[in-house]
């Protein structure tokens, strides 16, 4: 069965948080996924927030930009989650954007060695594990955390381009797929994915997270229009949807089709009312998908 969530976009102020989390909660919304961009919000304390504030909503986090952490830190945030929040959250990691990561003086010379090794050191810790590495850039000495969870998280990758896609199949449990991939950019993630974890002698499930710009209610056309012309992603067929719930599910089949297995609605930067989105998201949009 497809899992469907929402995003609480980061262009909203902290305090909107709150009534977002509860009317997606109220209105059975299975996952709300939120953002660590730079420099709006936290995705660590944004996500201990809204757990805290429901009692069943799973939240995600996609992604944390492991330029900005150290795999330590990572770790412990993570692991506190997992143990007072345990089934309910799901953490993705990835390179951040360069640019943000330029203006705070972390731009890795090797994106891909970081995350190869953040990711690494990072699954390990969470899985009870004492960590000495000596890598390029992730560096630890005898490091175990002293509460790891309980049972072993997933762990996910934010992955674009197909080094990374295939990064995310050898090295992580999961890959969050952003906006700019449709449909067909999605079978070529499982493709690549699969080949990942072939060279890593993986098994077990791969959990594959689509986003897909969505907009509804009146105006929905021109929001979508502007956002994609923003994202640079208009020539991208079936990368985004606008319209009632019969539309909206019928895309979101399509991403599940292609080997999603949850399918993330973004509203846009502009959405007047994200109480409202997540609404209809949980109420409209998911009792028409299998």
């Amino acid at each position: 069965m497809t899992t469907l969530g929402a995003v609480f976009r980061p262009q909203l102020p902290p305090e909107r948080l709150r009534p977002v989390v509860r009317a997606a909660e109220d209105a059975g919304l299975e996952e709300l996924w939120l953002w660590e961009d730079c420099f709006m919000e936290s995705g660590i304390a944004t996500a201990s927030a809204a757990l805290a504030w429901t009692e069943r909503l799973r939240v995600g986090v996609g992604l944390l930009p492991v330029p900005l952490r150290n795999v330590a830190l990572t770790a412990m945030e993570a692991a506190t989650l997992y143990r007072l929040f345990p089934d309910r959250v799901t953490l993705a990691v990835g390179h951040g954007i360069q640019g943000w990561m330029d203006q705070v003086g972390e731009r890795a010379d090797s994106p891909m060695t970081l995350l190869e090794e953040h990711l690494a050191a990072l699954r390990a810790l969470l899985h009870g594990e004492r960590v000495t590495t000596e890598g390029r850039y992730v560096r630890l000495d005898g490091v175990a955390l002293d509460w790891p969870p309980a049972v072993p998280p997933r762990l996910l990758a934010g992955a674009r381009g197909p080094r990374t896609v295939r990064l995310s199949g050898s090295g992580a449990d999961g890959t969050v797929l952003d906006c700019a991939a449709g449909p067909d950019d999605v079978r070529r993630a499982r493709r690549l994915i699969d080949e990942g974890r072939a060279q890593a002698g993986r098994t077990g499930d791969h959990r594959v997270v689509s986003y897909i710009v969505a907009a509804t209610g009146p105006g929905a056309d021109e929001r979508l229009a502007a956002e994609l012309d923003t994202e640079a992603i208009a020539s991208v067929p079936d990368v985004a949807v606008s319209g009632d719930a019969d539309a909206v599910a019928a895309a979101v089949r399509r991403r599940a089709e292609a080997g999603a297995h949850t399918v993330v609605l973004q509203p846009t930067s502009d959405e007047p009312d994200p109480e409202g989105f997540v609404r209809f998201a949980a109420e409209e949009v998911r009792p028409l998908i299998g």
